[in-house]
């Protein structure tokens, strides 16, 4: 009976343990087919949750693959016996040391190291977040357009039937005792001048300025087929279109000193002189040494030696750079806009609002015509072939041969013949601190040309001394004209005075012969 009783007993549990596992057996398969159906269904309706699972996915990867690094690294770098461990575990634990004071102000059941780590990398991304809102400020500023005004410029008519527009300063024609022909830089106009030159100097000085604008620039029409020689010939038939009569100085400021030199080249005959302010150069110049080279182009940004590339080899390309600048109708800063690397006093000066108002109105006047061409040419004249050296303007002597029979006549013959280059003085002034034309061109231009008296600058820039400074304008003209004598006074002719005179006598003698004659018919 035991026996019975005992195997019915198992038979129960056997088949209640069996009605358990079926039981469980199907729910579990029923609600596993259920969640099935209903994700098959989410899958099949809603590509979002493809997408989530998908990125669940790449989560879980990117996190295991973390981890394998982190062992990899463990594994081999971070062993004890390891370069990088026993190299810089010493110092690491010299500082963990001297900083664990700190320990004392995170929660007690936190691990130092781990609490750290997390404070480092939150830290550093906050620096981040904060770099980047100062670099890109998200503060709406006001961009100021590019206005066009009225035409204001005095034109002449060229030989070539084009019109060149210019602007006079100071003295009369009748009373210059020194007249100056300025062409200006590149993104300039006739405006510019002498920035911040005042009259009653001109005045003193007796001086007589003439600036224009050049082809393409400003109000003055483009040139068809421009160059240097061309450039030179505008300046003499200014002058000549102006009576200016008398030999006349040429000033060339920066890259618009180009212009300058070739007047120097083309027509020596018609200059007095030249002043120089920081004057520019073909950066390719053949004369240079390597090291006048290597001076000079270190000193410019990538920018400034990426656009004169261009300039030299591709220059179709510089359009495409000019309308998003200066040609997109927007102002900007001078530095940006020509890739100007500048110096802390010229950097002060272009900041203020006084060079901001001139700058703009400047440029304004520069774009009038919006034609990308002319300042295209202007950045190709700088860096192409200028058909001449600096050097060619030293005066040198000359015969009229290489034969020895000429070279034996040389010897006995007393008188030499000059060549044709320029006599005059050539004034350079160049400041120590100058980035835009490193002092290392001036230095250049001084050692081909000797006879250049060479003013060096020490703690001057770029623009500091030529833009809106009084003292320095003074010093310029007391250096080249001397002392100050005023104008010429007026000429009086006296011719007209003889003539009127003249005819006051006949007049008299006419009207007591009338008298005479009336006082005989009387009679």
């Amino acid at each position: 009976m035991s026996e019975v009783n005992e195997s019915t007993e198992f038979t129960s549990l056997f088949d209640e343990g069996v009605g358990k596992l079926r039981y469980s057996y199907n729910s579990t398969a029923v609600d596993g087919g259920a969640k099935a159906a209903s994700a098959a269904d989410v899958g099949s309706g809603d590509w979002r949750y493809q997408a989530m699972e998908f990125a669940k996915g790449a989560a879980e990867m990117s996190v295991e693959f973390v981890k394998g690094v982190r062992d990899v690294v463990k594994q081999s770098v971070l062993r004890e016996d390891s370069v990088i461990v026993r190299r810089f575990k010493g110092p690491f634990e010299r500082i963990c040391g001297k900083l664990g004071f700190l320990n004392e102000y995170l929660p007690e059941d936190r691990d130092p190291f781990h609490s750290w780590s997390v404070i480092f990398c939150v830290w550093v991304l906050a620096l981040a977040v904060l770099i980047v809102n100062t670099d890109h400020d998200t503060t709406t500023s006001l961009v100021k357009k590019i206005k066009v005004h009225p035409p204001s410029a005095s034109l002449i008519l060229l030989p070539d039937g084009r019109r060149l527009a210019y602007q006079e300063q100071g003295v009369s024609a009748e009373q210059a005792r020194f007249s100056m022909i300025v062409p200006h830089p590149f993104l300039s106009s006739r405006l510019a001048g002498i920035p911040g030159l005042k009259d009653s100097l001109l005045q003193n000085f007796g001086v007589r300025m003439v600036t224009y604008d050049l082809p393409g620039f400003g109000e003055s029409d483009p040139h068809p087929d421009r160059n240097l020689d061309t450039s030179a010939m505008d300046i003499l038939h200014l002058s000549y279109a102006l009576n200016i009569t008398d030999k006349f100085w040429v000033v060339g400021y920066s890259d618009g000193s180009m212009h300058a030199w070739a007047a120097l080249r083309y027509i020596p005959d018609r200059l007095a002189g030249a002043i120089m302010v920081a004057p520019m150069v073909n950066p390719y110049e053949p004369r240079m040494t390597k090291e006048e080279r290597r001076k000079i182009w270190g000193k410019w940004t990538i920018k400034k030696k990426l656009s004169y590339q261009l300039a030299r080899k591709f220059p179709r390309l510089l359009p495409y750079f000019y309308r998003k600048s200066f040609l997109s109708g927007k102002h900007d800063q001078i530095d940006k806009w020509l890739s100007l690397s500048l110096g802390p006093r010229d950097r002060a000066l272009v900041e203020g609002q006084m060079f901001e108002e001139f700058w703009q109105r400047d440029v304004e006047e520069s774009v009038r015509q919006a034609n990308a061409k002319p300042f295209m040419e202007e950045a190709v004249l700088q860096v192409s072939n200028w058909d001449f050296s600096i050097s060619d303007l030293k005066v040198q002597n000359k015969h009229q041969g290489k034969s020895i029979l000429l070279w034996l006549k040389s010897i006995y013959r007393q008188e030499e013949e000059r060549s044709s280059g320029f006599l005059g003085p050539i004034h350079i002034w160049q400041g120590a601190e100058d980035q835009v034309v490193p002092p290392s061109m001036s230095d250049f231009v001084h050692r081909v040309l000797p006879d250049t008296m060479l003013h060096k600058l020490p703690y001057e820039g770029h623009f500091t001394y030529f833009y809106f400074c009084d003292e320095c304008h003074r010093q310029m003209f007391s250096t080249v004209y001397g002392n100050p004598q005023g104008p010429l006074p007026p000429k009086v002719d006296q011719t007209p005075i003889e003539e009127v005179e003249k005819n006051s006598e006949e007049v008299i003698f006419s009207d007591i012969k009338t008298v005479e004659e009336n006082v005989s018919c009387l009679a």
